[in-house]
């Protein structure tokens, strides 16, 4: 039973030990992750890879495993679809850790928006805004996304004050003037278009000073669209005029421009104009566009109904089924842009299931090896320990075995029926103990000399180690009756190997002598004697023999 114990004790120590060591090693990934997460999110993903998520025990490893993955999944723009459990990161580090409480929370925002809810995602977002205490660079990346996604969803006045907070946290000068660029269009969405336009200048002059052609470029087109907003269709027309001087006519924003050149002359109320000018941009947008070509169909189908309108007083179904295929044409491709970052999502849970289940056929292989290794030390150190136990017990009979010997050797002759001494009793009892037998049990070199010395002592045993109904007259022959007295007192309660052990006790034998003279081990002696003081009443600290003797004086 020990030994079973012992077992199941290292197996259990061994299974603790294997989780502790995974777990400490599968945190040593994490901070590797967390390190490069905002210099390289691909390398950080590559990192977490390699854990098994089942495997983590800890609440707080838990956490910071599904919190790097969410976050690094934002960081490289991939489907959120299977980082619900971001949630779970999120309340666990919320008041505990800012950074993470934050970026965790900026990753829930996003898991929210890819599952539609674009309102909860902008409202988790508000709420980490208003956090105290956080520092400016995690702040910076919360409201980035917040202003992202309110120019999405066409925000105006609670977009601009986050925008212009965002302009006064960044630090690096192009990412001020994105922020500036978020702020212009809060005011364009606001219809604030005033402030929207000097917003917009700025933007000009600052791409004309740094020679930033391409902004520089797309800044004038978006002021000629602002004051087409305004009504101002002639200052309209004079940038586009001014962008067509510097960059001729075959642009690769020509089919834009025109169409630009239509509203303003339709807004004017020159349909001719306008018609020919949508005509242009319809030609050009075939070969600029391409892909987009239907995105930008979306907007030419509308324009060319306005002008039958205006031309007939009648809209053509053409034109309206032609916007309604365009607008059906960009739902299909975001549903199949949505599949697929389903499809992404799913293969990587499937890769992380095949990854589990390998993890899980590992361990059971090494649990089953280490188990049958144990076994093996188990057998090993049992059979050792007994082997020993073995030794150890023949050791001590040989032992007094010798003793009894030397002593009966030593000892004067006496005839059995007028014995008077202990001695001369160790000589009958040597004489009766099949001595020969018991030795060749154990056939060694030792055992062969004691043979040799004994070989002139002869006894009848008749199979039995002790004639013991010998011993019991010889003991009161010596002792005034101790054994009848004993057997008449206790023979009710005392077994023959306890009335054996009180004899031989009486006799002067020790506990190894009596041990090998009734063929039983040492410790199986010191718990008869313990069996025996309890029968017999005997305090603890008195004598056996010297309370019995009492006994039978009185």
């Amino acid at each position: 039973m020990k030994i079973i114990i012992y077992v199941l004790t290292a197996v259990l120590a061994f299974a603790i030990s294997s989780c502790s060591k995974s777990n400490s090693r599968y945190n040593r990934y994490m901070d590797n992750a967390e390190k490069v997460m905002q210099s390289n999110a691909d390398s950080a993903l590559s990192i977490l890879d390699l854990i098994d998520p089942s495997e983590l025990k800890a609440d707080s490893l838990r956490a910071k495993y599904h919190y790097l993955m969410a976050y690094g999944h934002m960081r490289c723009d991939r489907s959120m679809i299977g980082d619900s459990l971001v949630s779970y990161a999120h309340e666990y580090y919320r008041g505990k850790d800012v950074v993470r409480g934050v970026r965790s929370g900026m990753a829930f925002a996003w898991y929210k928006f890819w599952i539609g809810d674009t309102p909860g995602a902008m409202a988790m977002l508000d709420s980490l805004a208003g956090l105290p205490d956080v520092p400016d660079s995690i702040m910076v990346q919360t409201l980035r996304a917040r202003v992202l996604l309110g120019a999405a969803e066409y925000q105006g006045r609670e977009l601009v004050p986050l925008a212009k907070r965002l302009e006064s946290l960044e630090r690096d000068s192009l990412r001020k003037i994105e922020a500036k660029y978020m702020l212009l269009t809060g005011y364009e969405y606001a219809g604030e278009l005033d402030s929207a336009l000097y917003i917009l200048n700025e933007l000009v002059d600052y791409a004309r000073k740094n020679k930033w052609g391409d902004k520089h470029f797309q800044f004038e087109m978006e002021r000629a669209q602002l004051l087409t907003e305004q009504g101002k269709n002639a200052e309209s027309d004079a940038i586009i005029d001014e962008i067509f001087r510097k960059t001729g006519p075959d642009n690769g924003a020509a089919d834009l421009l025109h169409f630009q050149y239509a509203i303003n002359a339709l807004n004017s109320g020159d349909t001719g104009r306008a018609s020919r000018h949508l005509a242009i941009a319809d030609s050009l947008a075939v070969g600029l566009r391409g892909e987009d070509d239907a995105y930008f169909r979306s907007y030419s189908n509308l324009i060319h109904a306005i002008l039958d309108f205006k031309r007939t007083g009648g809209i053509k179904l053409t034109h309206i089924n032609g916007l309604n295929n365009r607008q059906g044409e960009r739902y299909n491709r975001m549903k199949a842009s949505q599949w697929e970052s389903e499809r992404g999502a799913l293969h990587q849970q499937n890769r992380a299931l095949a990854l589990k289940t390998e993890s899980e056929h590992k361990t059971v292989v090494i649990l089953i090896i280490g188990i049958i290794g144990l076994l093996i030390a188990a057998g090993a150190f049992w059979i050792i320990i007994t082997r020993r136990q073995r030794e150890r017990e023949n050791e001590e009979r040989i032992e007094a075995l010798q003793k009894m010997v030397d002593e009966y050797k030593s000892a004067p002759s006496a005839q059995e029926c007028e014995i008077s001494d202990s001695s001369a009793l160790r000589s009958v009892m040597l004489k009766q103990l099949g001595i020969i037998k018991m030795v060749a049990e154990t056939p060694t070199e030792q055992n062969r000399e004691m043979l040799r010395k004994i070989s002139s002592i002869d006894g009848e045993t008749n199979g039995e180690l002790v004639d013991w109904e010998n011993v019991y007259k010889i003991i009161d022959n010596l002792y005034s009756g101790f054994y009848g007295t004993l057997h008449s007192r206790y023979g009710d309660v005392l077994n023959s190997k306890e009335e054996q052990i009180i004899v031989l006790i009486v006799a002067g034998f020790s506990t190894k002598e009596i041990s090998v003279i009734t063929g039983q081990t040492t410790s199986t002696i010191y718990v008869r004697k313990t069996s025996i003081r309890k029968k017999l009443g005997v305090p603890e600290k008195e004598d056996i023999v010297a309370y019995l003797l009492n006994q039978n004086r009185d």
